[in-house]
C-alpha cells in the first residue's frame, strides 16, 4: 500500500501519468547487449544518423528548456533521418510523456529499449516511466541496469529514480537506501536528500529530517514542497523561529501553492 505521505512530487507524477498498462520490453538476457555506453559517448555510423543526431542534439535543448512541441518536431525529423536511430524514439518517449501521451510515449520507450538494450539513459528513464505506470517491478529492473552499467557516470539518476519508485509503494526502508546511495554518488543530490528528510519525518526522526533539509536546500533552490516541509519538522521539533522563517519563505515565494493553502487552514497532515 502507497503511504500516503508519500513526497509530492512522487504523487503528483504518479497521477499526471497514471495509464493503461501493457506488457513492457523485458531487457535482454545477453551479456553482451545488458551494458552499452549512453548513445552520447558512442560514434554515429552513418550520414543519416549524423542528420538524426543533430536534431537529436537540439531537440534535447528544447526538451530541457520546456519547448515540448519543437522538440517533438526535432524528434520526428530525426525518425525521418533514421527510424532505427535508438536515442531519436528516446526523445520522442520522454516528450511525449512529458505531455501525458502515456501510449505514444511508451511505444517510443520500448522501440527505443529494442534498439539500444543496454543503453542507461533509455534503461533509467523508461524504468521510470514504468514505476510511474505502477509496474513497479520491471521499472526496477530497468533501473537497476542503469544503475550497474560500468560505462555510467550519471548513476545517481536510476538510484534516485529506484528510491522514488520504492517510496511511491510506500517501501521507505528500500527507498532510504537508494537515496543514500544517490548521495553518496553525487553529495549535491537535493532530490535524494529531500526526500531522506521526508522518510525521517514520518518516521517522527525530526533531527534526521532537519539536518536533511539543511544540507537539500545548501544545495539548491527551495520548492514549495520543501519549504512546506521544513514548516512540518521545525513545529515538530519546536523551533519557532525556523518555523516562522520557513512558513514567511513559503508566503512570500509561493502564495498560490497547494502547500501554502494546507498552512493557511492549519493543516499539517
Amino acid at each position: 500500500m502507497r503511504s500516503r505521505n508519500v513526497p509530492v512530487l512522487v504523487v503528483a507524477l504518479a497521477l499526471a501519468l497514471a495509464g493503461c498498462t501493457s506488457n513492457p520490453v523485458q531487457p535482454s538476457s545477453s551479456s553482451s547487449a545488458e551494458f552499452q555506453r549512453p548513445a552520447a559517448d558512442r560514434p554515429v555510423t552513418s550520414e543519416a544518423q549524423k542528420r538524426a543526431k543533430a536534431h537529436v542534439d537540439l531537440g534535447t535543448a528544447y526538451y530541457t528548456s520546456g519547448r515540448f512541441g519543437t522538440a517533438l518536431d526535432e524528434a520526428d525529423t530525426a525518425l525521418a533521418d533514421d527510424d532505427s536511430y535508438a536515442p531519436a524514439h528516446h526523445l520522442k518517449a520522454l516528450v511525449l510523456m512529458a505531455l501525458d501521451d502515456v501510449a505514444n510515449a511508451r511505444v517510443n520507450f520500448e522501440r527505443a529499449a529494442q534498439l539500444a538494450p543496454g543503453d542507461p539513459d533509455i534503461n533509467n528513464s523508461y524504468g521510470w516511466f514504468l514505476c510511474v505506470q505502477k509496474q513497479y517491478d520491471a521499472g526496477l529492473q530497468r533501473l537497476d541496469m542503469a544503475a550497474r552499467n560500468p560505462y555510467y557516470t550519471a548513476t545517481t539518476r536510476p538510484l534516485t529514480n529506484s528510491g522514488l519508485c520504492l517510496a511511491m509503494q510506500g517501501k521507505d526502508a528500500e527507498a532510504e537506501t537508494y537515496f543514500r546511495r544517490a548521495v553518496q554518488a553525487d553529495p549535491d543530490n537535493m532530490q535524494a536528500l529531500l526526500n531522506l528528510a521526508a522518510i525521517a519525518y514520518r518516521r517522527k526522526n525530526y533531527e534526521a529530517a532537519h539536518a536533511y533539509l539543511n544540507t537539500a536546500h545548501q544545495r539548491g533552490q527551495a520548492s514549495p514542497e520543501s519549504l512546506w516541509l521544513g514548516v512540518r519538522v521545525e513545529h515538530m521539533r519546536g523551533d519557532r523561529d525556523a518555523e516562522a522563517s520557513y512558513v514567511s519563505q513559503l508566503k512570500s515565494r509561493f502564495p498560490t501553492s497547494p502547500q501554502y493553502q494546507k498552512l493557511i487552514e492549519g493543516n499539517y497532515e
